[in-house]
């Protein structure tokens, strides 16, 4: 398994662009983060779709590297999001990711996405990754 300081520096060096950062990684699957501020606001201060999707698809992608290596010809294949609750726009949107299975060519996972500090979710997203080639997995 791949642990969160080389999770988190290959997301730097492969993906400079990207907000999310990587707070953890343990055998259940992997939490990342991804700030908030104006940029990430929608009119009536709500987090945009889009930023939760993107947490959404980085931790996914993050679970399924800790579990298999650094494969970066993973890729999305479905994800899917239920948007549940206003998240707060004074906090980081937080995402916990699990793998539900882990095939030799598609990984299938799901996310819940949390601002900081609550309990309730303000978000679901189920999604499939391929995975280049063949393993032993």
């Amino acid at each position: 398994m791949i642990d969160a300081a080389t999770l988190a520096e290959f997301l730097r060096r492969e993906f400079p662009q990207s907000r999310c950062t990587v707070e953890s990684v343990d055998a259940e699957g992997v939490w990342m983060a991804h700030p908030v501020g104006e940029a990430e606001l929608r009119p009536g201060g709500t987090v945009s779709g889009p930023v939760m999707m993107t947490l959404a698809d980085v931790a996914l992608y993050g679970a399924v590297l800790a579990r298999v290596g650094l494969e970066p010809l993973a890729v999305t294949t479905n994800l899917s999001i239920h948007f549940l609750r206003k998240p707060s726009a004074a906090a980081r949107v937080l995402a916990r990711c699990r793998l539900i299975k882990l095939g030799r060519r598609l990984a299938v996972g799901e996310v819940w996405i949390y601002s900081e500090g609550e309990d309730d979710p303000v978000a679901h997203a189920t999604g499939t990754y391929a995975l280049p080639g063949s393993s032993s997995r």
